[in-house]
């Protein structure tokens, strides 16, 4: 199957060309189609599965094939869980649409002033990408018109709701048009996403691809079972000092832990650098921009902060603490093996994270082969984790789940309305692109 296949514009079938894309990926082939003929959609897909251009690419043909109304405020708007993946959208929609120069796109993220997103608010956009907390402030404020909105796509949906978002994400909802058309891509269709898209959507298209299908084969996975932190620590040294390493995310389950585990990589030689949602607007885009120009090897990383990070240099992701969840897994591992580029993926478990790690294996139908690296001894925890047998090493397990000053996993509800959305999205400026491109927030 071709991209051309899919009755795509010709300017969106050369942007793909010129960008290097080949053939849909499975997720593109049923939802651009379903997408084009106006249906609403609900599409269960997996990071790195191609699911922004499986949204992006009909809804860029929609809105360059009608007449686009008169008045102010967007015709299709983009609810993301983070900053940064608010900020991939909007990159790929100029990476799309680059011969459809007339479309005029936005951001409405946390963490930046208010005033120039209240001016880019009082234009006619064609698409707004926004994080709901932001975005919901600006409703409530009268700033935001609906009157020429046709789509609204919510992506990420289910990250959305762990992070605590699902009222501010149905308030935003009731007030769009009953006409527009809904699109929502999530990890599940399981639990409150089918309570909410039964809510939300209307007569969906159901699209599932599989999480076995939506794994990148060329991403090898394994794990080392440790005895304790120290010895965790000791590997994943000696792991980054190995030649076949390039660039890394290391993923812990605190801030606090993340800035420590940098520092240690630091000393130990390698350029190293911390990203969580405590960090403020300047540093987070420093960082960022120093990764991705691979100044920074190694990237210490949150959950919440690395979502929509997406960077072809990644050869190795690291779980030095073990996912809250099996989705957050396969968002993690994700961010390698990317552009068709092979990868790694390693996490470390300790004696009590057994089950974890079999919650993962049944998620996306695939064993975890265990591994044992030379120069460590083989302890009872790790050879009783190679029989798959829940290993009985000492230590206790890293407490799992970023934690905000007041003590709550980062992104979890609690503090008052705002407490915990603007803790999530308080730094994060996209950064900087085309003229035509309003980069509020960006």
């Amino acid at each position: 199957m071709s991209f051309a296949s899919l009755n795509l514009a010709a300017p969106l079938l050369n942007a793909l060309e010129a960008a290097g894309y080949e053939k849909p990926t499975p997720i593109q082939a049923s939802a651009i189609p379903a997408v084009l003929a106006g249906r609403d959609v609900m599409a269960c897909a997996q990071t790195g599965t191609g699911k922004t251009a499986a949204f992006l690419l009909p809804t860029l043909q929609r809105l360059e094939t009608r007449r686009a109304p008169a008045g102010r405020g967007p015709r299709a708007l983009v609810l993301t869980p983070t900053r940064e993946l608010a900020t991939q959208v909007r990159d790929a929609a100029s990476v799309y649409a680059k011969g459809l120069p007339h479309l005029r796109f936005g951001t409405i993220v946390g963490g930046v002033p208010y005033p120039p997103q209240e001016k880019l608010l009082m234009r006619p956009l064609d698409i707004l990408v926004a994080t709901p907390g932001r975005f919901l402030d600006h409703m409530e404020r009268g700033r935001v018109d609906f009157s020429r909105l046709e789509v609204v796509i919510l992506d990420e949906a289910d990250r959305m709701l762990d992070m605590g978002f699902l009222t501010d994400v149905e308030r935003i909802m009731a007030a769009t048009p009953a006409t527009r058309q809904t699109v929502m891509f999530s990890a599940t269709f399981e639990g409150r996403i089918a309570t909410l898209a039964g809510r939300l959507l209307k007569d969906p298209e159901r699209i599932r691809i599989a999480a076995t299908e939506a794994q990148n084969a060329k991403i090898a996975q394994h794990v080392h079972y440790v005895s304790d932190v120290a010895q965790k620590k000791a590997m994943l040294m000696a792991l980054l000092n190995e030649d076949a390493m390039g660039q890394a995310i290391v993923f812990t389950g605190t801030k606090h832990g993340a800035d420590r585990l940098a520092t240690a990589i630091g000393q130990n030689g390698h350029t190293a650098a911390a990203l969580h949602g405590d960090m403020r607007q300047g540093a987070r885009n420093r960082t960022l921009a120093q990764f991705r120009a691979g100044t920074v090897r190694v990237l210490v990383a949150t959950d919440v902060a690395a979502r929509g990070i997406d960077v072809a240099a990644i050869s190795h992701v690291f779980n030095y603490d073990l996912p809250r969840s099996a989705e957050d897994y396969v968002h993690r591992i994700g961010r390698t093996g990317r552009a068709g580029q092979s990868g790694s993926a390693v996490s470390f478990a300790l004696r009590a994270e057994h089950g974890a790690l079999k919650r993962i294996e049944r998620f996306t139908g695939q064993p975890i082969p265990v591994r044992v690296l030379a120069g460590f001894p083989v302890t009872e925890a790790s050879a009783q984790g190679a029989k798959g047998a829940a290993p009985a090493g000492r230590g206790r397990p890293q407490r799992s789940g970023d934690r905000n000053r007041a003590g709550r996993p980062e992104g979890a509800p609690g503090g008052g309305r705002g407490f915990a959305r603007r803790s999530q999205e308080r730094d994060g400026r996209a950064p900087a692109g085309r003229a035509r491109l309003e980069s509020i927030g960006g």
